[in-house]
């Protein structure tokens, strides 16, 4: 076992909360109401890649294998009748073949049986699907050591092409490689590894959507890809739009889709053909609000059981009659400001004019190390910890976080030093970017006041150093954010990535790779830094089954990090939960925080 997740495992935590409302009476017993903030991006399990969208996708459908209840180091089986172990012969080969014997009588929401076929039709969807910046990234390193479907067209056709653009042909033969990684035999679906890779399992586990299983048949009719072999050009990388699953779904699992309202709730409704016991809770209502003070009305009148709270309004719910408030919970969290190295300026109003002329920035603004450095230390990383967080927290040490290996509590950081700053910003663009000056405008997403007061300290802060620099900060949905951050047209914003699995890869690939989930829309100036100086150690430390070397190669990972000043780490917090003390059975997964798996909970 990894050095690292024994170390986390002993801070697992799991909290079971039992009724004590007491002198209340529980409101609406067989309705749960989480109200949470932002927006849903997608519902359709391979597409979608946030908090918000996978909470839905984890009450619908269903995975092969689960986590036992909040603990990342067992796994139970699911739709598959056992996990793969070494000792029970499904993993084989030196760990490069895994088995799951697949469940019989398990009926999608529709009513069509689940089959191996589903389940090999699925992986295979999600593999073609692979839209940029989606989740697909993660199986194809496991299976065929690519980041994406561009790198098994290149392997295949030996030329570099955008899959949209294959014929028939083509597409039979990139197909051909694809489905030899996937095989059905009898009642089991074999996955072919062309090497041993430790994390797989965490990968495909409930909770990671891209693993989720759905049925051929329905999806095929919904107008998803079509099963066939010479048609991945037709249904690769869809936009929003384009995808039939963006807005409706059918599977497995305790709930089903009963109506989205875009940007303002999604319910469900307990399936009651379920192949497990039914749910306790009948009806689950998630509602996205923006505002605080409606939120915390909420909380207070019990009209809603579960409320997202942010750090900063924490004592104003810690007292409140009937709420249980819970903190300190181990996160595996890392909160970022991302610097775009090039930026899209056509159409573009965040880059205000679009060059280094006084009134706005150029596209490679953030190409310069000494912009990057300047606003490195014109953030005040101890008063963010401290008053916006509370203290529930610590400054990033670079992309990986406590305590997955190759965290350091020692390692060098950035600190709050103007003086620098302005040093910096005096060399930046050979002296010309202190004398004309710049302004560019910062993104957050509506209803994070976290992210919103990063904005609002960098801009206090960079403008005290220069009267000619000028930041405007300004809140998106994040929905929209995401669009811009695909689009190549945020400048500076602030995001977060959680933990898909507990593993350091999990950070390094979103972060620094050269085509990673945030690294990927960063500029061919960053793609040309991460393919000399970070690639070649991502590739090195997740190959490697030697937990020392592994160790150091992420420790350098973390130093190129800081040496670039690649992007502001700026905090890794603890995590909390507020609800109402008549829900019961909820304990913590830091692998789904801050979503909520219905099924176990009562009131």
């Amino acid at each position: 076992m990894k050095r690292s997740l024994v170390f986390l495992f002993t801070l697992f935590l799991v909290i079971s909360l039992f009724s004590v409302a007491g002198a209340q009476d529980v409101n609406n017993p067989d309705t749960m109401v989480e109200v949470n903030m932002g927006t849903i991006n997608s519902l359709d399990p391979h597409f979608q890649y946030d908090t918000a969208s996978a909470e839905v996708v984890d009450n619908v459908y269903e995975n092969l294998i689960m986590f036992d209840k909040g603990d990342i180091n067992t796994f139970l089986p699911l739709l598959a009748t056992e996990v793969p172990t070494k000792e029970n012969n499904l993993i084989r080969d030196n760990g490069t073949t895994y088995e799951f014997p697949i469940r019989e009588g398990v009926t999608f929401q529709n009513g069509n049986p689940l089959t191996p076929e589903d389940v090999k039709y699925s992986f295979l969807r999600a593999l073609i699907q692979d839209r940029d910046g989606g989740p697909v990234w993660m199986i194809y390193e496991p299976l065929f050591q690519k980041g994406s479907l561009g790198g098994v067209v290149k392997e295949v056709l030996g030329e570099e092409k955008n899959p949209k653009d294959l014929t028939a042909a083509e597409s039979e033969e990139v197909y051909a490689y694809l489905e030899k990684a996937i095989e059905v035999t009898d009642n089991s679906v074999i996955f072919h590894l062309p090497k041993a890779y430790p994390p797989f399992l965490s990968i495909i586990v409930k909770g990671n959507g891209l693993g989720a299983i759905l049925d051929k048949e329905w999806t095929i009719a919904q107008g998803g890809w079509d099963g066939q072999a010479d048609s991945i050009a037709k249904y690769t990388n869809p936009t929003k739009e384009e995808d039939p699953l963006f807005s409706t779904m059918n599977g497995t699992g305790p709930y089903q889709l009963v109506e989205w309202v875009n940007g303002e709730e999604i319910v469900m409704s307990r399936n009651d053909n379920y192949w497990r016991e039914p749910a306790s809770i009948k009806k689950v209502i998630i509602k996205l609000v923006n505002e605080w003070s409606t939120r915390k009305l909420m909380l207070q009148r019990g009209d809603a059981d579960i409320v997202y709270v942010d750090k900063q309004y924490l004592s104003q719910v810690e007292n409140m009659d009937g709420v249980k408030v819970i903190t300190g919970l181990p996160n595996i969290y890392m909160g970022v400001g991302l610097m775009n190295y090039n930026i899209v300026t056509e159409g573009n109003p965040d880059v205000h004019s679009g060059k280094l002329d006084g009134n706005g920035i150029p596209g490679n603004f953030f190409s310069d190390i000494d912009v990057r450095k300047g606003f490195l230390y014109s953030m005040n990383y101890d008063a963010f910890v401290n008053d916006v967080l509370e203290g529930d927290g610590q400054q990033g040490k670079g992309p990986i976080p406590e305590p997955l290996m190759g965290y350091q509590p020692d390692s060098m950081t950035y600190n709050f030093d103007l003086d620098k700053a302005k040093e910096h910003f005096e060399k930046a663009f050979g002296g010309e970017l202190w004398d004309k000056g710049f302004e560019l405008t910062i993104l957050y997403n509506t209803g994070n006041d976290v992210r919103k007061s990063a904005a609002d300290m960098i801009k206090y802060y960079v403008e005290q150093i220069n009267p000619k620099f000028k930041i405007n900060v300004r809140g998106i949905q994040w929905a929209s954010y995401l669009d811009k951050l695909i689009a190549h047209k945020f400048t500076l914003g602030f995001i977060a990535w959680g933990a898909d699995y507990a593993d350091p890869h999990n950070f390094v690939v979103p972060f620094v790779s050269s085509d990673g989930t945030y690294g990927g829309f960063k500029g061919e100036d960053y793609a040309k830094f991460a393919q000399k100086n970070v690639d070649p150690l991502i590739e090195k430390g997740i190959s490697s089954t030697d937990p020392a070397e592994r160790e150091d190669i992420y420790r350098q990972i973390q130093k190129q990090a800081y040496d670039n000043a690649t992007d502001i780490y700026l905090y890794q917090p603890t995590a909390q939960v507020i609800m109402r003390d008549w829900v019961k059975g909820w304990y913590y997964d830091p692998i789904r925080d801050p979503g909520q798996y219905f099924y176990d909970l009562s009131k």
